[in-house]
């Protein structure tokens, strides 16, 4: 017979989960010491191992109690209806993780895919901004940072020469 930190430990468990298992009916209440301790035999642990293989699995609580409880259950529909929910849950995160390497292939090879100056321009005036709201903003940037707003004007592929009348423009 094992007491409750023993199982938990033979398991990997906190104390504290295989109470909760016990509270929520996966496993008996198991038989008591005459102190009142719980003890648990060979039964129980062999419960507990299925409970620890089906979460490893990825079953909900649910599901194993369903699997345990009746008799008549058919484990294999349950990890079948797992098996079916894993794989989409793996394509959504491989779709996640096409979506990331696209992004990072376009800050790779380079911003031009991301933003132009046409598409910028197109951003501020749907925000509202007029070109001489566009033209302080400007000049505000180039007050301010400088090098920054050469920088951001080169981000956007404006050529070169439109970039010194923008900020020349700018400085007035």
């Amino acid at each position: 017979m094992w007491n409750v930190t023993e199982t938990a430990r033979r398991f990997g468990l906190s104390r504290g989960t295989l109470l909760y298992y016990e509270s929520v009916g996966l496993l008996k209440p198991p038989a008591r010491s005459a102190s009142n301790y719980r003890r648990y035999g060979e039964r129980d642990l062999q419960r507990l191992e299925l409970i620890c293989a089906y979460r490893k699995a990825g079953l909900t609580l649910e599901d194993i109690r369903t699997i345990l409880d009746r008799r008549e259950t058919d484990a294999s529909a349950v990890l079948k209806r797992r098996l079916i929910a894993l794989d989409r849950e793996i394509e959504t995160l491989r779709a996640h993780q096409r979506a990331i390497l696209n992004l990072l292939k376009t800050n790779t090879i380079g911003r031009q895919e991301m933003i132009t100056k046409e598409k910028w321009v197109s951003i501020m005036k749907a925000a509202g901004l007029t070109e001489a709201d566009m033209h302080r903003w400007h000049a505000e940037f180039e007050r301010a940072a400088p090098e920054e707003h050469q920088e951001f004007l080169q981000f956007l592929h404006i050529p070169q020469e439109e970039i010194r009348t923008i900020r020349e423009a700018s400085r007035k």
